[in-house]
């Protein structure tokens, strides 16, 4: 069996042949039409009807397509190639009598895997396939790697992740799955475009990190000789932007947090946040309905996605209960267990779930809610009253400061969402983050620093505003239905190849 070092140096010099004769990597050649413009504009048209095109305009009915040569037939004096090329593929006929001494190249020097481009005529086959007759082939790129088995691909998971290029070649579902990406961010931008929100861009290295509880990554400004952190989240630049008199904000951001690897999480993510002022969390959740609807649409063209295996309804007002009232309802727990801090972690160790000391009742009870009923939450639903010991940017409830105005919005038993009516009171945030601070100060890596040049900010006055925001990758996920967030980013963080 010819091994790959021996297929390279093979094609290794049919490249060196191209070279010497000056015909290696070409560039300016114009194609004039893509595969499926082809294929729909002459869905109807037969055997004959190509042939009195061509006899009666053989100018206009010449086409020239380019691609990858993804299938090879040589019959001795006539080859058939599939191309492929962003929109689909295409069958061209290749014939010795129609290409003269060029023949030869199809033959000795062309591979699967090379992109080419053909000229030629459009005929069927007695088959009934458009077909592009040859009559001028160029080799443009040398493929000097093989591709795998047209059937099967990349059948195994970390090779499709750590060379997309090829999966993306070999799977017509990988290539979908992107286009459908794309499609949801153009759907949500025209979604909040309508309702008069502005996009900007926000920084992305911050002197102080923000915006969520979340490990953050350093780097260091040479000039400024300072650290700098990677962007968490864009929350408190947002709302900056509201202070500054843009009532409704949105961006659509890459952030990162240093945690660690899992079908859920990438290093690096993409999440949309918006802003609007003279807005409740109970208006974003309104509006989240809206938006999830409009998406489903957009992608499904109705209102059920089947995801592994279960259909999600988003037809029907998504489901809106209390955190506590959730936990209750998911546990065999009672309400004494959850009426103070010692019976909360009782019943933390009973479910074996481990309490540190210095977590209040409000910390461990969003534990249990994690853990326990989190993954029930299946059709979509919105769990509101997180505590406000979890919740450092959102406001607090009025007559219950214990809690805030928080929702979070779960689907398929994931977090997609999570918004809340903000602070604009500096005082009260000064005092939150004081209080995370101190947890940084005790060595939690996830608690916020405090940020000065914000509570300033709201020191000018922050209009009541809610704010939300929404995982990109978990979202297509869904719509995709991809198992692991890997599927759906094009380049996911992988460890090293060959740890374990």
């Amino acid at each position: 069996m010819t091994d790959g070092h021996d297929i390279l140096a093979h094609r290794r010099g049919k490249l060196e042949e191209l070279r010497a004769r000056g015909e290696a990597f070409p560039n300016g050649f114009e194609r004039t039409a893509l595969a499926a413009e082809l294929q729909a504009r002459y869905a109807d048209s037969d055997k004959q009807a190509l042939e009195a095109d061509a006899a009666r305009s053989p100018d206009a009915a010449r086409v020239v397509v380019a691609g990858r040569v993804m299938l090879r037939r040589v019959m001795g004096k006539a080859t058939f190639v599939t191309l492929q090329d962003v929109s689909g593929a295409i069958q061209c006929y290749l014939r010795k009598d129609d290409l003269g001494e060029a023949y030869e190249d199809v033959r000795r020097l062309w591979d699967i895997g090379d992109v080419v481009g053909v000229g030629g005529t459009l005929m069927r086959t007695n088959r009934g396939e458009l077909t592009v007759q040859a009559d001028a082939i160029r080799v443009l790129a040398k493929s000097l790697r093989p591709l795998p088995e047209k059937y099967h691909g990349l059948v195994d998971r970390e090779a499709q992740y750590r060379r997309r290029h090829v999966d993306l070649i070999m799977s017509e579902e990988s290539r979908g799955r992107f286009r459908t990406r794309s499609a949801i961010v153009r759907e949500v931008r025209r979604f909040l475009d309508e309702r008069d929100f502005l996009e900007v861009e926000t920084p992305m290295m911050h002197p102080v990190p923000g915006g969520a509880t979340a490990r953050p990554f350093v780097t260091h400004h040479n000039a400024l000789g300072m650290d700098l952190y990677l962007r968490i989240a864009p929350e408190l630049y947002l709302k900056r932007l509201v202070v500054g008199g843009f009532e409704r904000v949105y961006e659509i951001n890459r952030s990162f947090r240093n945690e660690g690897l899992s079908t859920r999480h990438n290093p690096e993510f993409t999440m949309l946040e918006f802003y609007q002022a003279y807005s409740t969390f109970e208006d974003l959740m309104d509006l989240t309905e809206d938006l999830m609807r409009r998406v489903v649409a957009a992608v499904t063209g109705g209102q059920t996605v089947r995801y592994q295996g279960t259909d999600i309804d988003f037809a029907e007002p998504a489901v809106r209960c209390d955190m506590a009232d959730a936990v209750l309802a998911h546990t065999d727990l009672t309400a004494a267990d959850l009426a103070d801090a010692p019976g909360l972690a009782r019943a933390m160790r009973r479910m074996n779930l481990s309490p540190e000391r210095d977590w209040g009742a409000g910390r461990m009870l969003t534990e249990i809610f994690e853990a326990r009923v989190e993954p029930r939450l299946v059709q979509p639903t919105f769990v509101t009253g997180y505590p406000t010991e979890v919740s450092p940017l959102a406001r607090r409830r009025e007559g219950d400061p214990e809690v805030t105005d928080r929702f979070e919005y779960f689907v398929a038993g994931r977090e997609f969402a999570n918004g809340f009516s903000e602070i604009n009171d500096p005082d009260d945030q000064a005092d939150r983050f004081r209080a995370q601070a101190e947890r940084s100060a005790r060595g939690d890596l996830e608690a916020m620093h405090y940020d000065g040049d914000y509570v300033e900010a709201l020191e000018y006055g922050m209009p009541p505003t809610a704010g939300e925001g929404v995982g990109i990758d978990r979202l297509v996920m869904l719509l995709t239905d991809a198992p692991s967030i890997r599927d759906v980013l094009l380049f996911p963080h992988l460890r090293p190849a060959g740890d374990g």
